[in-house]
């Protein structure tokens, strides 16, 4: 069997990213393969391009964090899947391929109401969005919520778990183009970045405590938020926009720089303080089944709706999908789709 992939045989620029044919094994006892229908875009997958992931494999490897598509084959030991039916699944890279074998653990079945497109715009952000309001950010009923990139994939889902629990939520966004996203979605307060965001916040949280944070900015963005917590505020990193780059591979000099200026933490001034800051990526989850198994669990028991496809692409378009990914101008959810 034949598949074609996007490989990368050197991470650093996207130049690198080349779109190959290739064999493909036969799926292993507990797997499944897939015949992928729609792919995810993420910014792990531009950071992992670029070399800046630390979690990107050595030497050759496609990238792509999750999928959807129809179980074409199944392993001998597979009784919870068939051929024919259609799945949305998260991987430890190589989504951006036309078939993929996969541990049937790390795939659910697409709900029958929702299209390919959706179902590859779920698994990552909506796992990333609970794990970080609920788990790490222990998030109750009424609090007071600040989701950054509020108008991305990450951010529509995480405010949509924050309104199940009564929360009022601030969005920010990169351009007031994005605005009617945010309006949409029913954010509380709505902000765009810029050197008056903490002057903002204030205003938008007038005497209001912020509690939790969905932090995906980084830099003076990241301090801001930080200094406006209150105590018992708890701020969830799972991101830093500000190291992305928008050209085919990234600027050193001034992702040095940035390292070197990013705010630093003193944990014995957060004693004083109160406040936490915590950090993931999703790639640990993988590994953590049971874990994913449980946040799905009790994502399905949510109202969240459909997830938000703002922007569709041909697999043979896929460069001009990262491009847009990279510029920041999309909202919802970046898709590749094959025929």
């Amino acid at each position: 069997m034949q598949r074609q992939a996007y490989r990368m045989e050197k991470a650093g620029s996207t130049a690198n990213l080349k779109l190959v044919t290739e064999e493909i094994a036969e799926p292993k006892s507990n797997e499944v393969q897939v015949e992928v229908k729609a792919v995810g875009l993420n910014f792990a997958d531009v950071f992992a391009i670029h070399g800046l992931y630390s979690a990107t494999p050595k030497g050759s490897f496609v990238p792509g964090l999750e999928f959807c598509g129809v179980v074409d084959q199944v392993g001998a030991e597979i009784a919870d899947f068939k051929k024919g039916d259609k799945v949305m699944g998260v991987t430890r890279f190589g989504g951006y391929a036309s078939r993929i074998n996969i541990d049937d653990k790390h795939i659910v079945a697409l709900p029958e109401d929702w299209t390919f497109e959706e179902g590859a715009a779920y698994m990552v952000q909506g796992l990333t969005a609970y794990y970080a309001l609920v788990y790490l950010g222990g998030l109750k009923k009424g609090q007071n919520v600040l989701i950054h990139s509020g108008a991305g994939g990450v951010g529509i889902l995480a405010n949509r778990i924050a309104k199940c629990f009564d929360a009022f939520t601030v969005g920010t966004i990169g351009s007031d183009k994005k605005m009617e996203v945010l309006e949409r979605e029913g954010f509380d307060g709505k902000i765009v970045r810029s050197k008056t965001f903490a002057e903002d916040l204030d205003k938008v949280l007038g005497d209001r405590d912020l509690n939790l944070i969905v932090e995906t900015i980084g830099g003076e963005i990241l301090k801001a938020g930080y200094e406006r917590m209150a105590p018992q505020g708890r701020m969830v990193v799972v991101g830093s926009s500000q190291f992305a780059s928008p050209g085919s591979k990234p600027n050193y000099l001034k992702l040095f720089w940035k390292f070197l200026k990013r705010p630093k933490f003193d944990p014995q001034e957060m004693v004083q303080s109160n406040k936490s800051v915590m950090a993931f990526n999703l790639i640990w989850l993988y590994e953590k089944v049971e874990i994913m198994e449980e946040l799905l669990s009790e994502m399905s028991k949510l109202d969240l709706g459909k997830p938000f496809v703002g922007s569709t692409f041909a697999f043979d378009k896929l460069h001009d999908a990262i491009k847009l990914f990279q510029s920041g101008k999309s909202t919802g959810k970046v898709v590749v789709t094959i025929d």
